[in-house]
């Protein structure tokens, strides 16, 4: 916590730290992993005309996707840059999406047996879920709850 000194009319806000930081880290990996799963499927299905490898793939990802989205998360904590900018959603959907996309590869080779369905399947997410991500960072820049900066501290980066 981070306090000016009293009665120094130092008007600058004051940074509170919050409880719940790992909670909203999960909160987003589950509501994402909605989002995802839902692509990956509809993509999976698409490409190979097999729902149930589609459904296959979709149902793995849920578990490796879920552990490496709270890791990205938490280790995007690490670095306080524009926490509300918009490039900040942007640099955090490109790298997730290289994390992703190779988990999605591996996954959709193993269950296809077939490079070339792996490697459609995970092209074509990086495009779509690039978007997706985007639109999800930006809806939970909306709610405050987990955060670990104080409202006042919040309203200074709605600027960005």
């Amino acid at each position: 916590m981070t306090q000016p000194p009293p009665d120094s009319g130092h008007k600058a806000p004051v940074l509170l730290l919050k409880g719940d930081a790992h909670g909203r880290s999960l909160a987003k990996g589950v509501t994402w992993r909605l989002v995802g799963t839902a692509d990956t499927f509809l993509w999976g299905w698409l490409i190979t005309h097999q729902p149930v490898a589609a459904g296959t793939i979709a149902s793995l990802e849920t578990f490796t996707k879920i552990a490496l989205f709270y890791g990205h998360e938490r280790m995007w904590r690490l670095f306080p840059w524009a926490p509300n900018a918009h490039v900040r959603s942007l640099t955090k959907a490109v790298s997730w999406r290289l994390i992703g996309s190779l988990d999605t590869f591996v996954l959709s080779l193993i269950v296809t047996g077939s490079g070339r369905y792996a490697l459609s399947i995970a092209s074509v997410e990086a495009l779509t879920k690039i978007a997706l991500y985007y639109l999800h960072e930006r809806a939970w820049r909306r709610v405050r709850w987990g955060r670990l900066e104080a409202p006042a501290a919040a309203a200074l980066d709605q600027t960005s």
